[in-house]
């Protein structure tokens, strides 16, 4: 079977022979494959490489060990200009297919000043079940698995198995450290890993965070508090990882691996890091959120900043606004920042990053946006002339497109994580805004994730 073109979302274009469209994840265009067939609708089908037959003219090397097998980084097989070719037509498909309303043509596509090492977090999983390949599985055809355990990330649609990880081109050192540190220390102590059917063990998750200032981060995760053995551990992560600036520990005794709802303890350090971008310094607590793609941040928020066009007098409204980091980026080109965000946590670290970078017109409000943009809070903060909007991958709630649509701003930035989403919202503006410029901004190379920015206009 011929791979034609690329579709959405990672996945590939092929044709059944009755005609159907069939999506194929893990293969490129170019590619000659054979496929199973997983799923069939009327319309379309979903089918998985088996087999590659004969590789796509632009098929490379995988640079990763744990290539095909962590889940993570799925188009290294793809130079990187192929990516960004892809992304774009990505971001085009979906606003023309599913907004239906006029666009101009989206400007090149912001690739990712690194391809490598460019994230500033990552979390792996202990488990007490390792993710077995298929190869293996067949060399202990009519035996029992052995009981192992493993740290590194989940297998792609998995709950309870973990891919074991040693090198992950994702996150500078001392991510590879760390593991190495956790893995032989818990082996030699034999610490028990989560088994996630059982809901037993103690070791669940540690997160790191690094920022591009050179800080570290670490939050180790268990599953109940033990004194002596959590006081133990993180002493000997603290020495062993000289790097570490703020140390960290949560207890969650929970069934799922969410952090929002738990207190997290800080054992050692600060207890933030702190990232720059340009000459804005921004504190990052254990569970906030900031753009994952440091490097790529910047010119991301330049972007929004450039779309904005403030002059200084300009109210802006600052909606799902996290640590505050876009509205700050704005906030000297503007008379006023509202920062709206649901995680009181975030808005905490908002507000501190504004007082930290001497932004005392910058004010932050915890809510739901939709809840909290009533009449009378714009009658008590001032009508917004430019709206800044990043809503989550669902997009934002019809009832604050619908008071968006009657205030009446004179320009709408709407960043997206999810230019499907983002269409379904465009669609909605356009009943009082025109889009007038599309920026494509790639945060996450070697994935099928894209970043986009829209400039409205009111008619």
């Amino acid at each position: 079977m011929h791979i034609e073109s690329y579709a959405a979302e990672g996945k590939s274009i092929a044709h059944l022979d009755d005609g159907k469209v069939l999506f194929v994840s893990n293969a490129i265009p170019g590619d000659v494959i054979d496929v199973w067939v997983t799923k069939e609708k009327k319309q379309w089908a979903e089918g998985k490489l088996v087999q590659l037959k004969q590789p796509s003219p632009h098929r490379i090397d995988a640079f990763c060990p744990h290539f095909g097998t962590c889940g993570g980084c799925k188009w290294q097989m793809l130079p990187y200009e192929k990516q960004l070719e892809f992304k774009q037509q990505q971001v085009w498909d979906q606003l023309s297919r599913i907004g239906h309303i006029e666009l101009p043509i989206p400007a090149k596509i912001l690739g990712s000043p690194r391809q490598q090492y460019y994230r500033n977090k990552l979390e792996f999983t202990f488990s007490a079940q390792r993710y077995f390949t298929n190869e293996e599985l067949r060399t202990y055809a009519g035996h029992e698995l052995p009981e192992e355990h493993a740290l590194g990330f989940h297998a792609p649609g998995l709950f309870d198995k973990v891919v074991p990880i040693y090198t992950c081109y994702l996150q500078q050192e001392p991510t590879e450290k760390l593991l190495r540190v956790l893995r032989q220390y818990t082996e030699a102590k034999k610490l028990s890993y989560y088994h996630f059917r059982q809901q037993k063990g103690w070791l669940r998750n540690v997160i790191i965070r690094i920022s591009t200032t050179g800080e570290v981060l670490i939050n180790l995760v268990v599953r109940e508090y033990k004194k002596d053995e959590l006081e133990i551990i993180l002493d000997h992560l603290w020495q062993e990882i000289p790097e570490t600036t703020s140390l960290h520990y949560t207890i969650n005794p929970k069934v799922n691996d969410s952090l929002h709802d738990l207190e997290v303890h800080t054992y050692k350090g600060k207890g933030y890091i702190e990232e720059q971008l340009e000459d804005f310094v921004f504190k990052i607590s254990p569970k906030s959120f900031f753009q994952t793609n440091s490097y790529q941040a910047v010119h991301l928020y330049r972007k929004v900043r450039e779309f904005a066009r403030l002059t200084g007098n300009e109210v802006v409204y600052d909606l799902y606004c996290g640590t505050g980091s876009i509205g700050i980026f704005c906030a000297r080109n503007a008379s006023k920042i509202i920062g709206i965000e649901v995680v009181p946590e975030a808005i905490e670290d908002a507000k501190e990053n504004a007082r930290i970078n001497g932004l005392d017109h910058c004010h932050f409000y915890a809510g739901d946006v939709a809840s909290v943009c009533t009449d009378d809070f714009f009658a008590q903060n001032g009508k917004p002339d430019v709206i800044l909007t990043d809503p989550p991958r669902a997009g934002m709630h019809e009832q604050l497109i619908q008071q968006i649509l009657s205030l009446k701003a004179p320009r709408v930035v709407y960043v997206s994580c999810n230019p499907a989403t983002q269409a379904r919202d465009l669609q909605l503006l356009d009943a009082a805004y025109k889009v007038v410029a599309i920026q494509p901004v790639d945060m996450f190379p070697h994935t099928h994730h894209i970043e986009n920015i829209v400039l409205l206009e009111l008619k």
